[in-house]
């Protein structure tokens, strides 16, 4: 048996759902929803009891690359200490950028800074990761070289 099967989104459960809308979509992601789930269904579906939260879908500018960013509104969110970038599991999200100093930049408007600064992987791209909001782990990169 053969399953067809493409990629849709990666969700991210955040703790200030405008304040990260507001960091995505000012390094220019787009906004194409948003809506709160409840209901038996999303109990069933995510698997925990009396699941109400608040739901955005972002996209990048050329429709390919899609986040749903979700604020539990119950059962209250669980803080967890930020992913660090060795630690098995959900590691990153990654977006490619034009001008990662222009990128970066619209990242410190929003109190994120790399985690040690603007890496140059052999003249190919730029690179940096940085702690988004909620402490989310964003890789930018600007190619610098076409592959």
């Amino acid at each position: 048996m053969i399953v067809v099967i493409r990629f849709v989104n990666v969700g991210i459960a955040v703790d200030d759902l405008e304040a990260t809308i507001a960091f995505f979509t000012d390094l220019g992601l787009i906004v194409i929803g948003r809506t709160e789930v409840s209901g038996e269904w999303a109990d069933t579906a995510v698997g925990l009891d009396g699941n109400h939260a608040k739901i955005a879908m972002l996209q990048t500018p050329d429709g390919n690359g899609h986040i749903e960013l979700f604020e539990y509104i119950h059962p209250d969110a669980i803080e967890t200490p930020p992913t660090l970038p060795n630690e098995i599991g959900m590691h990153r999200v990654s977006f490619a950028v034009d001008d990662i100093d222009d990128a970066l930049a619209i990242a410190a408007r929003h109190g994120c800074r790399p985690l040690r600064g603007v890496a140059n992987y052999q003249d190919v791209y730029k690179l940096a990761y940085l702690r988004g909001p909620s402490g989310i782990l964003v890789m930018l990169a600007e190619e610098l070289a076409p592959s």
